[in-house]
């Protein structure tokens, strides 16, 4: 299955998850995809934001196969990768219309490569089952040091209209540049934006080198749902924040527009 591999990226605070928990709905409602959900940061915020929830991690999953194979309490006749292979799949939270993986972090000391490459196995398997990947990534650069986003066909880098913001965004672009991550299409999303700064917005996106894809506006209601833990889905359709992000998945081709 020829799938399409989704990546939101950016400095912590400038509401990545949000947005990849808008793009998620618009997924849902504009196509037939069949969807995988990643939650690849570590504080696993995204289950709250579209009422799902999460009782196993895949982090979890591996930190049990470290202690077993530490403690010397696996089976020697089961092999070790189907029992993580069983876990890892006991994480994946089953919906109707997508799926959701929480990555989480896993704890403790010293190097455990073997797990870690049975469970890159793992979870590469798993992804080719889906039409769409869409992965929210922890922030700033630490997973771009790891090549998780090598396979990505688009990856959308996230900031607010801090210079702080737009810095981080540039160094992730030439983090990825350097490491020689191949992303067919990057895009720089500003969010958080209040109405009549968008011409400075895509001049200073120009300057770092990105295309600014869309802006998305500051949204009230999101951040009070954000704060009472309700589901994006719950937001109504006139959402400002949800209109913005239709207009950048359509403009990035992910979507159709309707006609």
């Amino acid at each position: 299955m020829n799938n399409l591999m989704i990546s939101v990226s950016g400095k912590g605070g400038t509401g990545k998850t949000s947005i990849a928990a808008l793009m998620l709905r618009h997924l849902i409602e504009k196509t037939d995809n069949v969807i995988l959900l990643v939650d690849a940061d570590p504080a696993t915020n995204l289950p709250d934001l579209i009422g799902v929830d999460v009782r196993q991690t895949v982090g979890m999953a591996a930190d049990q196969l470290k202690k077993n194979i530490a403690e010397g309490s696996l089976s020697p006749v089961v092999p070790k990768e189907r029992v993580l292979e069983g876990w890892v799949h006991q994480s994946l939270v089953e919906r109707e219309k997508f799926d959701l993986l929480a990555m989480g972090r896993t704890e403790g000391e010293g190097c455990y490569c073997y797990v870690n490459s049975i469970l890159t196995r793992i979870v590469g398997a798993l992804i080719k089952n889906y039409d769409v990947i869409l992965m929210d990534m922890e922030a700033g650069l630490e997973h771009l040091s790891r090549r998780t986003d090598r396979d990505v066909d688009v990856m959308f880098v996230v900031t607010d209209g801090s210079m702080m913001g737009f810095n981080t965004a540039k160094r992730i672009k030439d983090l990825a540049e350097e490491m020689r991550i191949g992303f067919k299409k990057i895009y720089l999303i500003v969010n958080m934006v209040p109405k009549g700064v968008e011409a400075e917005l895509k001049s200073k996106a120009k300057e770092i080198g990105l295309e600014l894809i869309g802006v998305v506006p500051y949204d009230s209601k999101l951040m009070e749902f954000n704060m009472k833990g309700k589901s994006v889905f719950d937001l109504q359709p006139d959402s400002e924040a949800i209109i913005a992000i239709e207009k950048i998945l359509i403009k990035s081709g992910i979507i159709k527009e309707a006609n």
